[in-house]
């Protein structure tokens, strides 16, 4: 007869070994990525070389901020308190495992994991993810709204083929169906756990502000990073501008579910500086240089931390 002591011994074999395994397989997704853009970082190291450094540490100095103001905002999304050292920490990590699976899966697999080892139920941790995705989402389209009557003509609407009219009649008509369904149910539940989250976060002020501030921070020192680099590669644009088109930009490319954004966001900023009448050299420098500082720096030291926090059992 197996001991207790014997199958806890064994549990936590079992558990090490799978840790273990995904990190491999996170460290492997890292250095394929790398491999498979080695000549676009190469190329972008070489053009960012004769840049201007004071920029570009601007510009690295708000990469480094925006993983202090996703703290901020993930805090603001719940009302129990969390360790602040562990969360600033989990928001590097998740972003590094963010650019190696799609539509932020990884990101959230590690903030959910996250929450829940700070004590959070399941339900609650994954309402907790929704409510800050909510409230970055609404922060984008509020700045957007913004500055868009301070750039005329750099916004335009798109033109609807026949096959973009088809996909919004689907679209409209399987959201006829979808509440016959009994998967709107679940559906429907999960959406009233959010709204009952967003009100009890509401009545209280502080998360409130950090909610909408970490939100805020978020998607303007992101802009900021752009900002800088095209400075520093002098991008004849002016900082507004620039800022309309990464908010533009990363709104579209959100709809895309690469891994991180890569290609989608890529071709989004490119097409965006260039139509805002940058030359294509600069346009395209200018989105290396962004990524540099976003994803492929950050990216080794991240997935480090998420290696750290794996083995002393924070995720």
């Amino acid at each position: 007869m197996t001991s207790p002591v014997s199958l806890a011994v064994s549990l936590g074999r079992r558990r090490a070994y799978w840790h273990a395994g995904v990190l491999l397989a996170v460290l492997l997704g890292g250095l394929y990525l790398a491999r498979r853009h080695w000549p676009a970082l190469e190329s972008g190291a070489g053009r960012l070389a004769g840049a201007d450094q004071g920029w570009l540490l601007v510009g690295a100095t708000a990469a480094l901020a925006t993983w202090a103001a996703s703290a901020l905002a993930q805090q603001g999304a719940v009302l129990r308190r969390l360790p602040r050292p562990r969360l600033v920490a989990a928001q590097f990590a998740a972003s590094a495992v963010g650019h190696l699976l799609p539509a932020g899966l990884g990101a959230g697999a590690v903030n959910l994991r996250f929450l829940m080892r700070c004590g959070l139920p399941a339900g609650r941790s994954a309402s907790a993810l929704a409510v800050k995705a909510t409230a970055g989402a609404v922060v984008r389209l509020a700045l957007i709204a913004l500055l868009a009557p301070a750039c005329p003509g750099l916004l335009r609407p798109p033109h609807l083929t026949a096959t973009a009219l088809a996909v919004a009649v689907g679209v409209l008509v399987l959201l006829g169906i979808l509440p016959m369904t009994p998967w709107w149910t679940r559906c429907r539940r999960a959406l009233c756990a959010v709204r009952a989250d967003i009100r009890a976060l509401h009545g209280c002020p502080a998360r409130a502000a950090a909610l909408w501030g970490g939100s805020l921070a978020f998607a303007a020192l992101h802009c900021l990073v752009l900002i800088s680099v095209t400075q520093a590669v002098a991008v004849p644009l002016p900082p507004l501008q620039v800022a309309l088109v990464y908010l533009a930009g990363s709104s579209a490319a959100a709809l895309l579910p690469t891994p991180g954004g890569l290609g989608s966001l890529d071709a989004a900023l490119a097409l965006g500086l260039t139509v805002s009448g940058a030359p294509g050299a600069a346009a395209a420098s200018a989105v290396l240089g962004y990524r540099l500082l976003t994803v492929w720096l950050p990216l080794l030291p991240g997935l480090l931390v998420l290696g750290v926090l794996v083995r002393r059992k924070a995720l």
